[in-house]
C-alpha cells in the first residue's frame, strides 16, 4: 500500500528536494506541500495523509504547535520532524507534542525511506546522534522504577542482552533484525521477552535501563554469567 505524505517546510527548495527523494520510490506519494504549520493543518484535513514531514522553525505557526494540532485531528497523520537543529529541548518538545520521530535534514535517501516505513507501521525513529541525549533526558525526567534491575539484567540470555543494547541505541525492530540476521517475528519475540523479564512497559524505559547500566552511552561492563553456565548465552 502506498504511504501518503505531506511536506511542511517554509523553504521551497527543501520541499522540492524532499519531494524528489520521496517520489523516487513507488512506496510513497507526496499528496501536498505546506508553507507553514497552519497550512500543514489545512492540507492534512484536505488530503488525510499517513505521515506529515514537519519542519520546526516556520512562520505563523511553528512545527511543535502544528504537530500538537495534527495529532488531535479525527484522522491524524503520524508526524516525522525533520530539522537542521539538534537541540535537546526541541526534540523533547516535538515528542511531547506527539511526533513519532525526529531526524536531521542531512539524512540519506534510504534513511528517510526506512523512517517513513517504520512510522507508518506505528514505530518511532530518532537520529542516532540525538539518541544518547534523548535517553539521558528521559532518565532524568522519568527514572525507571525497577527493583533489582541489575539482577533482572543478569537473568537475560545473551541474545536478550544484545536486543536490549540495540533498543538502547534506538534501533527499530527492522534494524535489529538486519543487525542480528533475524526474522522480524523473532525480533518481536525477543523484545517482548526482554521487556517482560525486566518488568518494563515500553521501549523508552528499556533504553533508559540500557543507558543506566552502561550498555550504551559509555563502555559497557562485562556480560554477566549465571550459575552453571560458562559465559553469556549463545549468540543470536
Amino acid at each position: 500500500m502506498t504511504i501518503r505524505v505531506i511536506i511542511a517546510d517554509d523553504q521551497a527548495i527543501i520541499r522540492s528536494g524532499l519531494r524528489m527523494m520521496i517520489e523516487s520510490s513507488e512506496d510513497f506519494e507526496v499528496v501536498s506541500e505546506a508553507v507553514d504549520g497552519a497550512d500543514a493543518i489545512i492540507q492534512a484535513k484536505l488530503h488525510r495523509p499517513d505521515i506529515a514531514l514537519m519542519d520546526l522553525r516556520m512562520p505563523n505557526m511553528d512545527g511543535v504547535c502544528a504537530t500538537r494540532k495534527l495529532v488531535d485531528l479525527p484522522q491524524p497523520p503520524k508526524v516525522l520532524v525533520l530539522s537542521m537543529y539538534n537541540s535537546d529541548a526541541q526534540v523533547l518538545e516535538a515528542l511531547d507534542a506527539g511526533a513519532s520521530g525526529f531526524l536531521l535534514k542531512d539524512l540519506r535517501c534510504e534513511e528517510l525511506f526506512s523512517a517513513l516505513h517504520v512510522i507508518a507501521s506505528g514505530g518511532r525513529v530518532f537520529a542516532p546522534e540525538l539518541l544518547r541525549n534523548l535517553v539521558r533526558q528521559a532518565a532524568r525526567r522519568m527514572p525507571v522504577q525497577v527493583t533489582g534491575v541489575d539482577a533482572k539484567v543478569a537473568a537475560l540470555s545473551g541474545s536478550e542482552r544484545k536486543v536490549l543494547r540495540l533498543i538502547g541505541m534506538g534501533m527499530t525492530n527492522e534494524q535489529i533484525a538486519r543487525e542480528l540476521h533475524l526474522a522480524g517475528a523473532s525480533v518481536k519475540t525477543y523484545v517482548s521477552r526482554t521487556l517482560a523479564k525486566l518488568e518494563l512497559g515500553n521501549r523508552t524505559q528499556a533504553a533508559v535501563v540500557a543507558y543506566t547500566i552502561g550498555l550504551v552511552g559509555h563502555p559497557a561492563p562485562p556480560a554477566p554469567t549465571t550459575p552453571g553456565r560458562h559465559g553469556p548465552g549463545p549468540s543470536i
